[in-house]
């Protein structure tokens, strides 16, 4: 059974797919940018800022799922310029302790709304 799973907390999608689905205890979250959902801005401001605010917004739908960044077991992260991998991983590693999940970084030509990261994670729900 699929549960589509929302939260006001993290920002609404821009197309047509939800936040992340709910399939048995694996949760499968849509790529996040940074947009704040309180203003609907975009923060963009450093790569840093960018990074955690995709990272928030990530939290706050694996919360909404039943899961944490501990349950993470795969992650996505898409760069706009691979250059920015280092201070990308350096908030990214931030949100976890210890054991990683698996992960792949790519770089691509352009993402949603001209941002310059987007991760996307699939997760287990206790």
């Amino acid at each position: 059974m699929k549960t589509i799973i929302e939260t006001p907390n993290a920002s609404t999608p821009i197309g047509p797919y939800s936040q992340a689905v709910r399939v048995g205890n694996l949760v499968f979250t849509s790529g996040c940018v940074a947009i704040d959902p309180k203003t609907g801005a975009l923060v963009m401001e450093t790569i840093e800022a960018e990074t955690e605010r995709v990272m928030e917004n990530l939290k706050a739908i694996l919360e909404a799922a039943g899961t944490t960044f501990a349950h993470v077991v795969k992650t996505g992260i898409f760069l706009k310029n691979m250059d920015d991998f280092t201070r990308v991983n350096a908030v990214y590693a931030r949100y976890f302790e210890g054991a990683y999940p698996a992960r792949e970084t790519v770089q691509v030509a352009r993402l949603p709304r001209d941002v310059n990261v987007e991760i996307s994670m699939i997760a287990v729900a206790p």
